[in-house]
C-alpha cells in the first residue's frame, strides 16, 4: 500500500506539472474580469497572459524551445480552425467581446486553447517517460489525422466524415497502449480510452469558457446552455490529431537524431 500511494502521488504531481500551462491559462480565463484590465480588452489581456506563461515556463527550463515550436504549431492550426469556423459563412461559434488582437473575428489567444492541449501532451511524454506499444505505421497515422483535421473544413460541403474517420482511427490504434511511470512501476492503459478521458475534460473546460462568455456557440446566445456532449467525440479526436503530430515529431527527431549526442526536450522517441 505505501508503493501504491506513493506512486500515486508521483503521478498526480506529474499531472499537475503537465497541466501546467493549460492550468495557468485556464486560471487566468476564470479570473480575468469580462471588463478586462486597465482599459484593456479581456481577450488581449489573455493573448499576454499566454506569451507571458510561455515565457516564464521556456526561461525557467520547464519548456524546451524544440516544445516551443511544437506548441506553436498547434497554435497556428488551432487558429486557421478558428477563423473558418467563426467566419460569417460558417459560424459554428462567436467571439462576442471587442479587442484589439482580433483577426477577421478571431481574437489571437484562442489559438492558444490549442496550443494547451499540445503543451499537456508533450509534457506528458516527457515526464512519464511515455512510450507506445503497437503504434502504427506512421504514414498511416498521419493520413488518418490529416483526414480528421480536413473534415472539420469540409464537414459543412461534403458531409461529416468523423464517424467513419472515428472507426478507422479505433481500429489503427486497437493494440496501442500507452506505458508511462509516474515513479518507479510502468503502468499501462489502453491508447483509445486515454484519447477519450483527454477529450472528456477538455470538454469540461470548454462548458466553463462558454458559461464564462469567452466564445458562445449560437444556441447559448439568448442565454447559457451546457455544450452538447457530442462535442466530447469531436475534443477527442482532435487530441487524436495533438497526439499524432506530437508522435510524428518525435519520430523525425529521434531518425535524425545522432547517436550519443543529447537531444533536449525529446528525451524518449516513440518505441513499437
Amino acid at each position: 500500500m505505501p508503493a501504491l500511494l506513493t506512486e500515486f502521488w508521483h503521478f498526480t504531481r506529474k499531472e499537475a506539472q503537465a497541466c501546467l500551462f493549460a492550468g495557468l491559462f485556464f486560471l487566468a480565463v476564470f479570473l480575468v474580469p469580462r471588463a478586462g484590465v486597465l482599459g484593456l480588452p479581456r481577450y488581449d489581456v489573455l493573448l499576454v497572459i499566454a506569451l507571458a506563461l510561455q515565457w516564464i515556463l521556456w526561461r525557467a527550463g520547464l519548456e524546451s524551445l524544440d516544445e516551443i515550436k511544437a506548441i506553436t504549431a498547434f497554435h497556428l492550426l488551432g487558429l486557421a480552425l478558428e477563423l473558418f469556423k467563426t467566419s460569417a459563412a460558417i459560424g459554428s461559434w462567436s467571439y462576442p467581446d471587442p479587442a484589439y488582437t482580433k483577426v477577421f473575428g478571431v481574437p489571437l489567444f484562442s489559438g492558444f486553447m490549442y496550443a494547451a492541449v499540445g503543451s499537456y501532451i508533450i509534457q506528458a511524454w516527457r515526464l512519464f517517460d511515455l512510450r507506445i506499444l503497437h503504434h502504427p505505421p506512421y504514414w498511416m497515422a498521419g493520413l488518418v489525422a490529416g483526414a480528421l483535421y480536413l473534415n472539420f473544413f469540409t464537414q459543412h460541403y461534403i458531409g461529416d466524415w468523423r464517424w467513419y474517420l472515428a472507426a478507422g482511427a479505433l481500429g489503427l490504434y486497437a493494440r496501442s497502449t500507452v506505458v508511462f511511470r509516474p515513479w518507479q512501476r510502468d503502468l499501462r492503459m489502453p491508447l483509445p480510452l486515454a484519447l477519450v478521458l483527454i477529450g472528456f475534460f477538455i470538454w469540461l473546460a470548454e462548458n466553463l469558457g462558454t458559461f464564462l462568455g469567452l466564445w458562445r456557440y449560437p444556441n447559448q446566445l439568448g442565454a447559457w446552455a451546457s455544450v452538447h456532449v457530442s462535442k466530447w467525440s469531436a475534443w477527442s479526436l482532435l487530441v487524436l490529431m495533438s497526439f499524432t503530430l506530437v508522435a510524428q515529431l518525435k519520430h523525425i527527431k529521434a531518425r535524425i537524431h545522432v547517436p550519443g549526442d543529447p537531444a533536449p526536450g525529446w528525451p524518449q522517441a516513440v518505441r513499437d
